[in-house]
């Protein structure tokens, strides 16, 4: 391991107890998190929220939560993956009610995996399946939020969460299929 990531790796450890940790943690990793945001909203005209105010309302959230501490990197961008989902469904939600009222449509699973970051009611219905998916199976709904809300590769996800890219592989195609089933009952 490299002297910058086993320093990046100390400073994640004290996050909770330092706040010059967080600091620096967030400063050096900033371009990384940037560079995640960027890839949600490659393609996607459908966002209103930018790549730059989405990492820095995470990064809020996570520094909000002093008590928190990271093992490495990936438990890191794990946690990023869930502020920038939590602040996603958090503007879609404000925006959606303003315009159309409490109804949500429904999400086609093409539309869920192919767009970055689709219209505000479609990202609520993904959200409400998540949850749905993280209750009956953690370890896929880590891989759809790592990857959809990350943007992180099958080999990044892989990284992040300390497994084999060929488990990450099974459990995308696991919530992929649990995903259309689910949007088809």
């Amino acid at each position: 391991m490299s002297d910058r990531r086993l320093e990046i790796t100390g400073m994640l450890a004290r996050w909770g107890s330092s706040p010059q940790a967080r600091e620096d943690a967030v400063r050096m990793l900033y371009g990384e998190l940037r560079q995640l945001a960027g890839r949600i909203y490659s393609g996607s005209g459908a966002a209103t929220l930018q790549p730059t105010a989405l990492i820095n309302e995470a990064m809020l959230k996570m520094l909000g939560d002093a008590a928190a501490s990271f093992e490495d990197r990936g438990h890191f961008f794990g946690a990023a993956a869930r502020a920038m989902r939590q602040v996603l469904v958090d503007h879609a939600r404000r925006k959606f009610s303003g315009k159309r009222g409490d109804g949500v449509s429904t999400l086609s699973l093409d539309v869920a995996l192919s767009v970055a970051v689709p219209p505000p009611d479609e990202l609520i219905a993904l959200d409400a399946l998540l949850n749905e998916l993280e209750a009956l199976d953690p370890g896929a709904a880590r891989v759809v939020e790592l990857r959809y809300f990350a943007g992180l590769t099958l080999a990044e996800t892989a990284a992040a969460l300390g497994v084999h890219p060929s488990t990450v592989s099974a459990e995308w195609a696991h919530a992929r299929a649990w995903l259309k089933r689910a949007l088809e009952s």
